[in-house]
């Protein structure tokens, strides 16, 4: 596709859209755009992580980190500047190459590719949009997916009492979902008013505008289930103070470079504390006989079908404008929720 911009992390606090080559021009068979076995999907609109992609931006990932080996468009990269990044992409397919099923042609799909008016990629990498979801909704397939890991991780229980630390998007779409479970009391941490005002909206039976109101909420008992999703490695304390005995801690936070001293003193080693790293790329190996990525993705749009996500989209940007984007996230969280980018 002629034209084609790509969205470029070049240096802490700074982002670039720049042309790219294109990945091929045809076979010459008709195909034009659209190299052998993959599709050219020109992108409709895009979501920004304001977790990972904020410590992207602020230079606060080691750069010799990967981006992500586990999907194919950020294999083999690195946090190193320049880079490029990104994983929730949702475009129309316009182009198919040679050895693809021509019913591509015009299908909305979804990629976990990085941010660019146009990429080719192989039919297996991607996810198609069901019918009535529109692109906005689409966009947060990404985010809904580790949502629903995280609830998987953290296996709520009948009658339990669990807190979410941190209401981003990501922490916003898990209490939607612990809403729908039939706990004791869904209690979420977030000193922002206006992500606090959204977690009562998606069901938050009680909202902490600090971790002292967090652990006088959970009582004496203290929470027999707790996320923590803030980003914020100190916020470990908390889920530590506000944790029941043999409570399980679900840490969903990627901390980057981030450090933070964390108290394992007597609380943690007497109540005999849980820490569980959930990470989204892989499903936990004892659900993995009948969990896979199939049935997680089905799991995560009937949520997206059914959650007012909407809502959630606070600032809509013209790809130009990445940089204003990507700048609002980083200085003025308080009035964020989500972001996206959308494509000319």
């Amino acid at each position: 596709m002629a034209g084609r911009l790509t969205l470029v992390f070049t240096g802490p606090g700074r982002v670039e859209v720049v042309p790219e080559d294109d990945d091929g021009d045809g076979d010459g068979d008709g195909h034009a755009g659209a190299p052998p076995g993959r599709v050219l999907v020109r992108t409709l609109v895009s979501a920004i992580s304001a977790g990972t992609e904020l410590l992207a931006f602020r230079g606060q990932i080691p750069p010799g980190t990967a981006l992500d080996e586990t999907l194919g468009a950020l294999a083999g990269g690195t946090f190193a500047y320049p880079f490029r990044y990104g994983y929730a992409a949702v475009g129309e397919v316009v182009a198919t190459g040679a050895g693809v099923d021509g019913a591509w042609r015009g299908r909305r799909v979804f990629a976990y590719e990085p941010h660019a008016t146009a990429f080719t990629a192989a039919p297996a990498d991607l996810v198609a949009v069901p019918e009535g979801i529109a692109p906005e909704r689409a966009a947060l397939l990404a985010h809904t997916e580790t949502a629903v890991n995280l609830v998987l991780d953290g296996a709520p229980l009948v009658g339990e009492e669990v807190l979410v630390i941190g209401q981003g998007t990501i922490g916003l779409l898990a209490t939607a979902l612990l809403a729908r479970v039939p706990l004791a009391r869904v209690t979420v941490c977030e000193p922002l008013p206006l992500r606090a005002a959204a977690a009562r909206a998606l069901g938050a039976r009680h909202v902490a505008g600090n971790a002292d109101e967090a652990v006088r909420a959970v009582g004496a008992r203290g929470a027999d289930l707790v996320f923590e999703l803030s980003g914020d490695p100190a916020a470990l304390d908390l889920a530590i103070a506000a944790a029941g005995h043999e409570a399980r801690i679900v840490v969903g936070s990627w901390y980057g470079g981030k450090r933070a001293p964390v108290d394992l003193g007597g609380r943690f080693h007497r109540r005999r504390l849980r820490l569980v790293s959930s990470q989204v790329s892989r499903i936990a190996p004892a659900l993995s006989a009948r969990w896979d990525r199939e049935r997680r993705f089905g799991v995560a749009w009937n949520a997206l079908a059914e959650i007012d996500t909407l809502p959630l989209i606070s600032h809509r940007f013209p790809f130009a404008d990445a940089q204003a984007a990507y700048e609002i996230i980083d200085r003025h969280p308080e009035r964020v929720l989500q972001v996206l980018l959308d494509y000319p």
